[in-house]
């Protein structure tokens, strides 16, 4: 598929039912929220929409981005899931990323942003992932964190360390993420937890249909 096809795809993919009153034609709300989550910053993308002759400040397409409520698709069926944890900095606070991804595809399944980690927090982002997707069978790759390891025995799931192998798939999947956060920094300037972590799924929606 090319990827205008795949742009277009995920275009239709998002739902507006959160719109009441608004002036800015709905293909335009859409095309500026893809635009966005595919990399560029609201500055740029409040610019391209004045092209189409629709000026709007970059508090609006935030709000468009996260009003929408982006997931990424739910009930896949990875035969591996690799997941690791990895630190966020929001303002001068530390948070926690827990991802998972399917390395065949490299697609985002589940993500969670947390203030800490710890074995309560590892086991809560299990139960949620398998809530989501059929990972009964899956094999986990993860590194040497003792929290998902014992995610995955109190899961009774089938897991092995793994450094590097299918497991460079999350930490490309990081890396962007980290980018994304440094680089676009009015995504995150003075926001709270919650906002980033839903931001964070609506990046994972974008990225599952742009790869």
């Amino acid at each position: 598929m090319s990827k205008n096809a795949r742009l277009n795809e995920s275009i239709d993919q998002i739902e507006l039912g959160f719109v009441e009153r608004e002036a800015t034609p709905k293909l335009l709300m859409k095309l500026g929220i893809q635009l966005h989550l595919a990399g560029l910053s609201l500055s740029n993308t409040v610019s391209i929409l004045e092209m189409s002759g629709v000026k709007r400040a970059r508090s609006t397409g935030h709000n468009w981005v996260h009003k929408a409520d982006l997931q990424p698709e739910s009930d896949q069926n990875p035969d591996h899931v690799a997941v690791d944890e990895t630190v966020i900095q929001l303002n001068d606070e530390t948070y926690w990323l827990y991802a998972a991804v399917d390395p065949e595809s490299n697609k985002l399944l589940c993500t969670t942003l947390e203030p800490t980690t710890n074995k309560v927090i590892a086991h809560a982002f299990f139960a949620e992932l398998r809530e989501k997707h059929d990972v009964e069978n899956a094999v986990f790759l993860i590194d040497g964190s003792h929290s998902l390891k014992d995610a995955c025995r109190r899961h009774g799931l089938n897991f092995r360390y793994e450094k590097h192998g299918n497991r460079n798939s999350v930490e490309r999947v990081f890396r962007e993420i980290k980018r994304r956060t440094t680089n676009f920094s009015n995504c995150f300037s003075n926001a709270e937890a919650d906002t980033a972590d839903n931001w964070l799924r609506s990046f994972a929606f974008a990225w599952n249909q742009l790869i």
